[in-house]
């Protein structure tokens, strides 16, 4: 009895053997695309090997030794946020909203008054490497260390100064020293803007203290009208004040020039006078009754030697002539 023989076909490969040219056609595939990568316009790549930094890599396609290399994104040109006192909803970053946010703005200041302060850090991760390894969680640690930063700063400063004229100075410091603070822990980060929000006495108080501010708010007000009538009025006085003093320094160069001018015509005519005093006051008379006479109604020339003109002048009254006198 024959048994029966099985047969493979030219060129047929076994099963098995099928198996393993896919499992390895899908590992080949599976290494070719775990071998490159690519960094975002925004960020950097730190290449690790073995978890051991290897180095920092810039945006574009690269390639890496699969299962040997990871590599982490860094975003370090985007602008990063941390809030404190409130929070924005749908933030993509995971620490920009505390978890208590009515215990961070509740502070104490100088003065033993309480006031809500709310307030923003704007930062940037300035050192891929310090910020992944240095520290276990930098952005954690900023928000401690910006709380404590603006908890001293208040605490120094009086409620009057926080919720009014202060604010800049406390942005101002508030920065300063978050920035020592930042260095120092090496966390990695450049802290670009610090801006105070909202800042608010207890809600229990915020009526009177709303009054306060409007009463000094109209203070400043009518602080700043005054100066500016003063302003406008005090120069317009000085003006007016220069021209009369002006004024009258002319008129009295003018009348001494005139009293000097007069001076020195009457001791010129007093000289002549002295020098021939006949004939200066002949001239002197002549020089008269030319003005004179003209202005007259009518005119009468008599003799010298006439002391009477009743007998001429019907109604005149008998009185000597001025002129005869004088020309005795």
């Amino acid at each position: 009895m024959n048994r029966p023989i099985l047969v493979t076909g030219e060129g047929r490969l076994p099963p098995w053997r099928t198996l393993r040219w896919v499992a390895l056609a899908i590992l080949g595939v599976f290494v070719m695309l775990s071998a490159y990568y690519t960094v975002p316009a925004e960020s950097v790549g730190v290449v690790l090997r073995f978890g051991k930094f290897q180095s920092v890599q810039d945006p574009g396609l690269h390639f890496k030794m699969p299962g040997v290399d990871s590599v982490e994104i860094v975003p370090i040109q985007r602008q990063l946020k941390l809030e404190f006192g409130f929070g924005t909803s749908r933030a993509t970053n995971p620490d920009q909203v505390g978890r208590e946010p009515q215990r961070e703005k509740s502070m104490v200041t100088g003065d033993l008054n309480a006031v809500l302060v709310e307030w923003v850090v704007q930062y940037s991760i300035e050192d891929p490497k310090l910020y992944l390894f240095h520290v276990r969680e930098p952005a954690s640690t900023l928000r401690d260390l910006s709380e404590a930063v603006m908890r001293e700063v208040v605490g120094d400063r009086t409620v009057d100064e926080v919720i009014t004229v202060g604010r800049q100075e406390i942005e101002t410091v508030a920065k300063q020293r978050l920035v020592e603070m930042v260095k120092n822990y090496q966390l990695g980060l450049a802290i670009d803007q610090l801006q105070l929000k909202n800042v608010d006495p207890p809600n229990q108080v915020q009526a009177s203290f709303n009054e306060v501010n409007k009463a000094q708010q109209d203070r400043e007000k009518m602080i700043n009208v005054a100066n500016g009538e003063y302003n406008r009025t005090v120069p317009k006085a000085e003006g007016e004040a220069a021209q009369k003093i002006s004024e009258a320094e002319g008129y009295r160069k003018k009348r001494v020039n005139e009293a000097l001018g007069d001076a020195a015509a009457f001791n010129s005519v007093l000289a002549e006078f002295v020098k021939a005093k006949e004939v200066t006051r002949t001239r002197l008379y002549l020089e008269t009754m030319r003005e004179v006479l003209p202005t007259l109604e009518s005119q009468w020339i008599v003799d010298g030697s006439v002391t009477q003109l009743l007998p001429l002048l019907p109604g005149a009254t008998a009185r000597p002539a001025q002129g005869a006198q004088e020309s005795k």
